[in-house]
């Protein structure tokens, strides 16, 4: 249930597509050693691409933060879901097509390198985009559902249904999306994770035959490396921990796991599942008893969170419950980001 590379990640794979928010960093904070292993990666000739459901910013200005943040990073490095739903755009508009733009900076920008013009939500239009806007007024937002509605062709940016502010967590895109597709009956084309178009949109501008998905989140992050055909590898320095992990389904469980991003540092060993439906990672043992799990042994962190996930997954495949964790004591990761 867990892949093995006998190499160093940075050296089996040579693109990692990282998440930011609960991978690079948290908040304003660049997650701690994120920086340095990434430099590390760089110099072993891995790619570095940072990708983002995010189509609000522009990518100089995220290339700006990780730069300020001791993160090696161009404006080349970064892909946002605005570029990715416009290169969806692209693909099937003539050039100089007019876009019905919802959305902010990063949304517009994105349409005008690909050639497309964007346009308000009274004009002609051969499509309509929406994205992340907090400055979009209701008039505007319910002229674009009858648009919708009428049979005008629609990408969304991304489904997101809540993000962190200074305030608390906030509704996302995603709320928007729903409330749109509720009303229309039309369901979005979507261009950010888990759909593919993002990890595809990379791949074609960071390059890379052997791409990593790296990301914190199993619904978005890993479920969409698994969309897209590319093994992941999940860091558990953003907003998965135990009890998410235990509970994924098959369609969100990563390929590899490592408490942090020195996992690209290290060869990776799936867990040993032996006869009697323990699971071995190193010097743990893992299993399930009485629908509770326990761990004997002692190791390296990152094995006792394989040998528990493997245990954890057999257990909910068999049985369609998670088991109980409540009586773990277990090496902590780095505290969970808020959710976003």
């Amino acid at each position: 249930m867990l892949g093995s590379s006998g190499a160093p990640l940075q050296e089996n794979y040579d693109l990692a597509m990282l998440d930011l928010d609960g991978v690079v960093y948290v908040g304003g904070e660049a997650v701690p050693g994120a920086p340095a292993h990434l430099a590390a990666a760089r110099a072993a000739g891995m790619r570095l691409a940072y990708i983002t459901n995010n189509a609000a910013r522009p990518p100089r200005t995220v290339a700006e933060h990780l730069q300020e943040l001791g993160v090696p990073a161009e404006p080349d490095d970064v892909v946002t879901s605005a570029q990715a739903a416009a290169r969806v755009l692209a693909d099937r508009l003539a050039p100089g097509a007019a876009v019905v733009l919802l959305g902010a900076d990063g949304l517009r920008e994105a349409l005008l390198e690909v050639g497309l013009v964007p346009v308000g939500v009274e004009d002609e239009a051969a499509a309509v985009v929406t994205g992340y806007a907090p400055e979009a007024l209701w008039r505007d937002i319910m002229r674009v559902a009858v648009r919708i509605r009428d049979g005008l062709f629609w990408v969304a940016s991304n489904t997101d249904l809540s993000f962190p502010t200074p305030f608390g967590v906030a509704p996302g895109h995603g709320v928007l999306v729903e409330t749109l597709e509720r009303f229309s009956g039309v369901r979005a084309v979507v261009a950010g994770k888990p759909a593919r178009p993002l990890l595809d949109e990379t791949v074609r501008r960071v390059g890379g035959r052997r791409p990593l998905m790296v990301g914190d989140r199993l619904d978005t992050d890993i479920a969409g490396g698994r969309v897209s055909g590319v093994d992941t590898l999940l860091v558990l320095t953003g907003v998965t921990g135990l009890e998410e992990l235990l509970a994924a389904p098959p369609q969100w469980r990563p390929t590899y796991l490592a408490p942090d991003l020195g996992g690209l540092a290290t060869a990776h060993a799936a867990p040993e599942r032996l006869r009697d439906g323990r699971v071995r990672a190193g010097g743990w043992t893992a299993r399930v008893e009485g629908g509770a799990l326990v761990v004997t042994g002692d190791g390296r962190p990152e094995e006792w969170w394989r040998a528990v996930a493997v245990a954890g997954w057999a257990h909910l495949d068999a049985h369609g419950i998670a088991a109980d964790a409540s009586g773990l004591g277990q090496p902590v990761p780095p505290e969970p980001a808020a959710g976003r």
